[in-house]
């Protein structure tokens, strides 16, 4: 298939190439910064597992111009959330009307809106899972496990897209696989702000306490608002909660039987807070704080690691300080 990603910054670095490497015609639209060193070294992948491709610069299409949407097939949105409404802008523009469109952005609304500016349009929703992180100019890891899922609809686009190293699975229940997904992404704040490798965050108790009583706020929102949660790991989304909350040795083997972390993993919010460009928090933190205004709810842990978010403190924090 001829895929556009539209948006390609370290998940559409790192799903083009993978999806180039099992021979799809990719193009990766994105920014000069980051498209030149790809340019000039070709696209290094890597993972946890000991994955290490090169795709040749030759073997992609390199563009800045949203004029190229219209050779799509298929169109891989992997904008950050604020970015969403411009470039279903550039899709609505440039793009065949008959090339469907998947969300592969964290959050819940984005795929609304690209449903609400490219009416008639086949727009599913989707959820990557695992964290990529940068690894040097032109080279993207992937630090934790996970198999994407999109919403299902015409023609079996998971077998098309899925290969062994980028699983693909369709799902019918998309937002409530979308709402697990952001209760766990509700992490990648309190990851930014402790300064600690994902590991070393999960190996303390008091960092899982606060994970758990974050999540525990969160669930407790989305209950009251009707919306099921599915989870992302073999658990029960409330379950999780609770296995945050168990002592270390025994947390450490649950876990290990449920995800695999890379040593150095963090959050992209991490990588976004130390490299000053904007966060989505209120993308996650923001939008369980909205949803506990309309329910009459209340949010203080996420309402006060938004605002911290937002201020961008200069030191890493301790649990402690954050529920000050």
């Amino acid at each position: 298939m001829k895929l556009v990603i539209a948006g390609a910054g370290s998940i559409g670095c790192y799903c083009g190439g993978l999806l180039a490497r099992s021979g799809h015609a990719v193009t990766l639209l994105g920014r000069a910064r980051v498209l030149d060193p790809i340019r000039e070294h070709g696209l290094t992948v890597t993972d946890y597992d000991g994955l290490n491709a090169h795709v040749a610069a030759e073997a992609l299409t390199l563009s800045t111009d949203p004029a190229c949407l219209d050779q799509a097939e298929l169109v891989i949105v992997t904008v950050k959330s604020g970015a969403t409404a411009d470039m279903a802008g550039h899709i609505a523009d440039a793009a065949c009307r008959d090339a469907p469109v998947l969300s592969w952005q964290n959050g819940i609304e984005n795929a609304a809106t690209l449903c609400k500016a490219l009416p008639g349009r086949d727009v599913r929703a989707g959820m990557v899972p695992f964290n990529v992180v940068p690894n040097g100019p032109a080279s993207y890891h992937r630090a934790t496990s996970g198999e994407i899922v999109i919403q299902n609809g015409p023609g079996d686009l998971a077998t098309a897209l899925s290969s062994p190293d980028l699983p693909v699975i369709a799902t019918d229940r998309i937002e409530a696989v979308q709402w697990g997904k952001l209760v766990i992404n509700l992490n990648n704040a309190l990851n930014a702000l402790s300064g600690l490798p994902l590991v070393d965050q999960l190996l303390s108790r008091d960092w899982r306490n606060l994970m758990a009583d974050q999540m525990a706020e969160a669930l407790s929102v989305l209950k009251a608002a009707g919306h099921p949660v599915a989870s992302t790991t073999p658990l029960p989304a409330w379950m999780t909660p609770h296995i945050l909350r168990l002592p270390t040795p025994l947390f450490s083997r649950i876990a290990a039987r449920m995800l695999t972390i890379d040593p150095t993993a963090r959050t992209s919010m991490a990588y976004d807070l130390m490299a000053e460009r904007q966060t989505e928090i209120d993308s996650l933190q923001g939008y369980i704080i909205r949803l506990g205004h309309e329910t009459g709810v209340p949010t203080p842990l996420c309402t006060k690691v938004s605002d911290l978010i937002k201020h961008a403190p200069d030191h890493p924090l301790s649990p402690e300080q954050i529920r000050l």
